[in-house]
């Protein structure tokens, strides 16, 4: 579930119950004889339980006392919308094996057609022949096992390139008597992961040493992020569709703004590639073998480079926002556990050594770190709500009757926190992941652990998403030495936005801990 919630969108709430009381709707309700879900108390005419969002704890956490209180399925309302949440792994199984076709389309939010191509991308895409269409292009020509191999020199040159400016970094600003140098890691990762991404989805890189304020790469980066915003943004006309026009915050013309930028930032870059293949240059980046494959034809009547934009836009925004989440997560929750750290750093020189580079070969034997990235993911999913899907008919989840049109949230949070499942629940224990619970995989077979999502709608990138991180997080163990100035430990405070991120900086010391020749090497 994707909310930005403010007091405007409050205020309005309120506007609407004095000025539009008699226009309230209760669609979707259960009929008489029906049983549905337990219902929350405490609904407000038109907005719902919005309010019950906008207290101090973020969404996924107050949805889940609300479970502690009403039991692992139970309806709220989001404005004139009905909503079931479910927040234990045997209702998100339901959901999403017995009735996975049921949900397996997505509301049509406004961000969904101003901002995706009228729901052109695959990850807003009504289920249905055109997106089986788009998911097995993506699989078979980006994030097949072996398209994901045939990348890692992309991968390898981006880590090693980041890391030879870091260690540069840190011989210019190091402290000469403890040897370490302060980094803020939030904007190292981020332009790491978005370099990698972007080159593997059109060839550039836009961000280094010596590029760091070009133009161009700053207009891409600024509206990418301002989709990533937009697309997380609660808008009045998705919960109350009779006050869309008023357009409160102004948002959809933000939207079409942005939506507007990036066609012609990505227009531009398919100009390039069509240039290239004129002039008989051998380019495999994604946008290369998707104009091999579409151009001159049609998916569903839609045009092709309506297609090309869109894979291009959607790997780029799942591809970084997810990866740099969980390697901040992951950063974070190995200085606060210096056990952690201290085991992985054993690993990684038995296996790796200090003279020498890592390389994506290694990452099979680093089973340490592998259950690192793997409970990181169990407690700070990028998304710790789903995101929505609607029902498409009548279904029985838990015994309970769920009408057609009603929204689906899954609490992954919940589920992967339960007390019933996982011991000690909230308490960070790599090593579950490697004893008790060494055979739940992450790939939607288990419920238990869905930070991916489940059904048919499971995120498509999960292969290219765990090397990203592994390579990544591994890359920067292994090159330096890692301490958390403060004597506290590091703020784990989450804000809830497109993804679930610290909402402090990752500010961190560092300094190499390989052989001088390493880095002279890279």
């Amino acid at each position: 579930m994707e909310l930005v919630l403010n007091s405007t969108t409050i205020g309005v709430g309120v506007v609407s119950l004095i000025l539009l009381l008699y226009l309230f709707l209760r669609g979707g309700s259960w009929k008489s004889g029906e049983e549905g879900p337990p219902t929350v108390a405490g609904a407000w005419p038109i907005i719902g339980h919005l309010p019950l969002l906008l207290g101090s704890k973020t969404p996924h956490k107050t949805l889940g006392d609300l479970a502690d209180k009403y039991g692992p399925i139970f309806s709220i309302k989001i404005g004139a919308k009905n909503a079931v949440v479910v927040s234990n792994w045997e209702m998100a199984k339901e959901c999403y094996t017995t009735n996975d076709i049921a949900v397996s389309s997505l509301p049509d939010l406004i961000s969904a057609n101003l901002l995706c191509y009228n729901r052109s991308m695959i990850v807003v895409a009504p289920y249905g022949p055109y997106w089986r269409q788009l998911r097995k292009i993506l699989m078979s020509e980006f994030l097949s096992p072996s398209r994901v191999e045939q990348l890692h020199h992309v991968r390898v040159s981006e880590v090693q390139s980041s890391i030879t400016e870091l260690f540069r970094d840190w011989r210019s600003n190091k402290n000469v008597q403890s040897g370490f140098a302060t980094v803020e890691l939030k904007q190292w990762f981020s332009l790491l992961v978005f370099n990698m991404i972007l080159r593997m989805v059109c060839g550039k890189r836009y961000f280094s040493a010596s590029t760091s304020d070009d133009e161009k790469a700053n207009r891409c980066v600024k509206a990418v992020d301002e989709f990533v915003r937009l697309a997380a943004t609660f808008t009045v006309g998705d919960a109350i569709p009779y006050l869309r026009w008023f357009d409160f915050g102004g948002y959809e013309n933000d939207m079409r703004e942005t939506g507007k930028e990036l066609d012609e930032i990505i227009g531009e870059w398919l100009d390039e590639h069509r240039q290239k293949r004129k002039m008989g240059e051998n380019v495999q980046d994604l946008m290369s073998v998707l104009l091999s494959l579409l151009e001159g034809k049609t998916i569903e009547g839609m045009n092709v480079d309506i297609v090309i934009k869109s894979f291009v836009l959607t790997v780029i925004q799942a591809g970084t926002e997810a990866s740099i989440t969980t390697l901040i997560w992951a950063t974070s929750l190995i200085l606060n556990n210096p056990s952690v750290l201290e085991k992985l750093k054993a690993e990684l020189d038995i296996q790796v050594g200090k003279e020498r580079y890592i390389c994506e070969s290694d990452l099979s034997k680093l089973t340490y770190l592998q259950a690192v990235v793997k409970e990181t993911l169990r407690l700070y999913p990028p998304a710790p709500l789903s995101r929505p899907r609607e029902f498409e008919e009548d279904c029985t989840i838990g015994g309970y009757t769920v009408k057609k049109g009603t929204r689906l949230i899954t609490n992954l949070s919940k589920i992967h926190t339960d007390h019933n499942v996982w011991s000690n629940p909230l308490e960070f224990k790599p090593e579950r992941f490697l004893t008790t619970d060494k055979d739940i995989d992450m790939k939607g077979q288990h419920f238990q652990l869905l930070p991916f999502g489940g059904g048919r709608r499971i995120c498509p990138g999960i292969n290219l998403g765990l090397q990203t991180v592994r390579l990544t997080l591994a890359s920067f163990l292994h090159s330096f030495e890692i301490l958390n100035p403060s004597t506290e430990p590091l703020d784990m405070t989450e804000v809830f936005r497109a993804t679930n991120t610290k909402a402090t900086p990752l500010e961190i010391l560092i300094k190499p801990r390989l052989s001088p020749s390493c880095y002279e090497s890279i």
